[in-house]
């Protein structure tokens, strides 16, 4: 068996680089006492020249906080999670941070939980991303814990719908179903139901408001019990779309058009469609929401509500090292993506 390799010591780096322990501490580290520059360069140069490892923990109390940032989502296996969680590893690693991440599965204990520790870490920033929910009932506890991290100096930024105390980054998706209502009706669409997510979840509820408000604009309106409410993942948009499917047949009412208030809820209901005999785009035109990768490799290709996913993580990032005192609100538009499960009528 090999021997363990020794780890190298800033002791050892200080006598290599002729400088004392505190002056390399404070070059590696940081500090608010500065070494001169010519200094720092050599310290860091032997340190490297030996294999040395920095101590995170050294670094946080010289600094006051450590060079990561923390990430709270939703649920990372939601391909809407992911594609913001790719887009702020490639902001941290730009501005030289490593990412700390947890994901929530949409509990509130757990989220509050996850804050905490993240708090003991002490991050440069915390970036939280998921729909806010009137049944969470640790929404108080959530939001004291993010100011007590913010009073002592750290970024809080929210990726979610306004208003926030924080910096927030707010997804346009009242808009954004208000514009696929608006397609989806020059595409001749004429009868229309919608599956949803619970309500509760202001993702949702922005969504279906907004599609409402793109048919009234029109003058067409939605009956209420055109709207199924499911579980917010692909098995619940089966669900939602066969009890859809079932209570319009029962009350005798057309139904040729269905938006579903996410992609992933959407891949299940064109399943329930073709398990019900019939086919996605020549019976019922069906349009999803956030327009994640596997819209376009579905077939019929989805229809689907894009939003700049990468580019949200990305701008996370940037807000979350900003220097303003002021909370942040940057308002992230949407634009509507046709495809073949929408065809003309």
């Amino acid at each position: 068996m090999a021997a363990q390799q020794r780890q190298v010591t800033l002791t050892e780096v200080a006598r290599a680089a002729g400088v004392s322990t505190a002056t390399a501490s404070r070059a590696i580290n940081g500090s608010s006492r500065r070494v001169s520059e010519d200094i720092a360069a050599r310290v860091k140069r032997t340190a490297e020249e030996l294999g040395y490892l920095p101590n995170l923990s050294a670094q946080t109390v010289a600094k006051g906080a450590s060079p990561t940032v923390a990430v709270l989502l939703s649920d990372i296996a939601d391909p809407y999670f992911s594609a913001i969680a790719s887009g702020i590893m490639a902001g941290a690693s730009e501005a030289a941070l490593m990412v700390t991440m947890a994901a929530s599965e949409r509990s509130g204990a757990r989220e509050l939980q996850m804050l905490r520790t993240f708090r003991s870490q002490h991050p440069r920033a915390i970036i939280v991303a998921g729909s806010r929910d009137e049944e969470n009932t640790h929404s108080p506890e959530v939001t004291a814990a993010l100011r007590a991290y913010a009073e002592t100096g750290g970024r809080v930024v929210v990726i979610s719908q306004g208003p926030s105390p924080f910096d927030l980054v707010d997804i346009q998706n009242h808009d954004g179903a208000r514009k696929l209502a608006h397609a989806l009706l020059d595409r001749g669409g004429a009868h229309f139901g919608v599956v949803s997510g619970r309500v509760t979840l202001h993702t949702n509820a922005d969504r279906i408001n907004g599609f409402r408000t793109g048919l009234a604009e029109r003058g067409h309106t939605l009956a209420d019990d055109a709207i199924v409410e499911a579980e917010f993942t692909r098995d619940g948009g089966y669900v939602g779309m066969q009890e859809l499917l079932a209570r319009r047949e029962d009350l005798g009412a057309p139904l040729d058009t269905v938006f579903v208030t996410s992609d992933m809820m959407a891949f299940g209901a064109a399943t329930a469609i073709r398990d019900h005999g019939l086919s996605v785009g020549a019976d019922i035109s069906l349009a999803g929401f956030d327009n994640v990768g596997l819209t376009q490799d579905v077939t019929p290709a989805m229809t689907s509500v894009e939003i700049p996913l990468h580019e949200v993580g990305r701008s996370a990032v940037r807000m979350a090292l900003g220097s303003g005192t002021e909370p942040a609100h940057l308002a992230v538009q949407t634009h509507v993506v046709l495809r073949a499960s929408t065809p003309q009528r």
